[in-house]
């Protein structure tokens, strides 16, 4: 699930997270389904979105479950390159600042709407509006100053400043195109009532349950890599939420559900070798799970103690003995899926426990206490890393505690704490912590900019939770954030993965991949750019 760890971003996720896990029983927004058969997917999820807006919510499942609700302007392919959708071409001014989009025509929405301009602009305006409080979608259009509807055809977009991944961000499930009309009729109710125009049509939902889609009959405008444009093969998708893995593992495997998401790493070798099912795989893009660390307090603010952390860990074979092999070792703050991801990071930073106690002993770390941690002036070497449990898929909290063992043999004390939300709230807004651990899912490497630009703090609408400044690194950033040279771009970005690595202002640990069960029935289920499970060409076999 993804959380935005910024002021305002993480204490709405976090609520909203706390709010889910107290209802005992939800509402209903429309008929279920009574056992989810009849030519229907059924697809087993390990948590239920927050909210069904993908312009208010931060979470991948609302991401994930919305690519399959909504269309966007553009799409992205397999090797980063933005193809067209329901725009069918578009120009950029100049000076980046401009980019007019021309549409497509004969597209509906599922609540009969047309397609045009001014549904382009209402979503738009509607991510921005103070009163959606979008909790991570306004924070990738931050630049955008309006929109101008030319015709029923033609919309401008203005921008403040020349952003080249402008567009990948409309390729986005995060940005799916509403319905205007629903977006009026619905004010104030768009996370319960989503309208958009894509292959499955929102049907219900009852919390902590199940979710509905329905197949759209007149969809006729998938994107350019769909084998298909025109309605979807099954009569519709059940989305049932089973939050234990075991459970989840065996409802697929007793023939209750047809797919099964976040299958636990150990039990992919025993999917591998089952009778009548098959395991799909795809590395995410974006950020690994990475451990970012606070440069601007005591003990990290030396980099002799960083790159001592750094040295002291067996990254490698934490995550070979947690995860068998199905999620890469990782090197950099990109994935190697990522546009623009460096593999001169590969090997950067080995273990080497030597170096690492050469580092703290000209750090002054020189002494150790009756428990064989290091002190210096008779304080202890302590780095804090408060978590919250609910948060700590991908036995995170196993990996957690491996790498305090870890640290412990160099003589580092790593208080790895698990707490209450609202003491998590307080530590981690606050920036009372030494580190915080996440990944991010997108497709783009101005994710790094997100991480690691000092104009990127929580109460701008980026990622940087510690506050870090680095002058050098934010010019390479915003220079890729503006160039249009894919060459210099990829250079840019190489340099400033290198520059978190050499500074270690962060350490990437493992690349995580989405992990599909599937029957051997259900054919035709793709990934997006994103590695978002895709339904259009889905198909039920006999």
């Amino acid at each position: 699930m993804r959380i935005r760890t910024h002021r305002s971003v993480v204490r709405r996720a976090l609520v909203a997270a706390l709010a889910l896990a107290s209802v005992a029983t939800g509402c209903g927004t429309g008929p279920g389904r009574a056992d989810g058969r009849d030519g229907r997917i059924v697809y087993a999820v390990d948590s239920q979105p927050d909210c069904l807006d993908p312009q208010i919510s931060p979470y991948d499942v609302t991401a994930a479950l919305g690519r399959n609700v909504f269309d966007s302007l553009l799409s992205t392919d397999a090797r980063g390159r933005v193809r067209p959708w329901l725009a069918t071409s578009w120009e950029i001014s100049g000076d980046g600042r401009t980019c007019t989009f021309h549409l497509r025509d004969g597209v509906r929405f599922h609540d009969g709407t047309a397609f045009d301009a001014t549904a382009v602009k209402a979503t738009l305006d509607h991510t921005v509006a103070p009163e959606t409080k979008s909790q991570y979608a306004a924070g990738l259009i931050s630049m955008y100053e309006g929109a101008t509807v030319l015709d029923a055809r033609t919309v401008r977009i203005r921008l403040s400043r020349p952003y080249t991944p402008f567009l990948q961000v409309l390729s986005t499930a995060t940005f799916g195109i509403q319905s205007p009309a629903a977006l009026r009729a619905n004010r104030g109710r768009t996370c319960l009532k989503p309208v958009g125009s894509g292959p499955f049509v929102f049907a219900g939902w009852t919390r902590n349950r199940r979710l509905d889609l329905d197949r759209n009959p007149h969809y006729a405008w998938g994107p350019p890599d769909a084998a298909g444009r025109g309605p979807a093969h099954v009569a519709g998708i059940t989305v049932e939420f089973i939050p234990e893995a075991a459970s989840r593992f065996g409802a697929l495997s007793s023939g209750q559900v047809d797919l099964a998401s976040a299958v636990p790493p150990s039990h992919v070798g025993r999917l591998r070798h089952a009778d009548g099912f098959r395991l799909m795989r795809a590395t995410q893009p974006g950020a690994p799970y990475t451990l970012l660390l606070n440069v601007n307090r005591a003990p990290l603010d030396d980099p002799r103690v960083r790159r001592a952390l750094q040295r002291s860990v067996r990254f490698d074979a934490l995550v070979k003995a947690l995860y068998s092999g199905v999620y890469e070792r990782s090197w950099s703050p990109l994935t190697p899926t990522t546009d623009g991801y460096s593999r001169a990071t590969e090997g950067e930073w080995p273990y080497d426990p030597e170096e690492a106690a050469r580092l703290l002993d000209a750090a002054g770390w020189t002494g150790r206490d009756e428990q064989g941690y290091r002190t210096r002036n008779g304080a202890r070497l302590t780095v804090h890393w408060p978590y919250m449990t609910s948060l700590m898929r991908d036995q995170r909290a196993l990996l957690g505690q491996g790498i305090q063992a870890e640290a412990k043999r160099a003589g580092i004390e790593l208080r790895f704490t698990a707490l209450e939300p609202g003491a998590y709230l307080e530590k981690a807004v606050g920036r009372d912590a030494d580190v915080l651990a996440f990944s991010w899912n997108r497709a783009e490497p101005d994710i790094l900019r997100t991480f690691f630009d000092s104009g990127q703090t929580g109460d701008k609408g980026g990622v940087n939770a510690f506050g870090l400044s680095d002058p050098q690194l934010d010019g390479w950033l915003r220079e890729a954030s503006a160039t249009r040279d894919p060459a210099r771009r990829t250079a840019l970005y190489a340099k400033a993965q290198t520059r978190v690595n050499d500074q270690v202002y962060a350490l990437p640990v493992y690349a995580p991949a989405t992990l599909l069960g599937v029957a051997d029935r259900v054919r035709g289920v793709t990934f997006d750019v994103q590695a978002y499970p895709r339904f259009h060409d889905a198909r039920l076999e006999d």
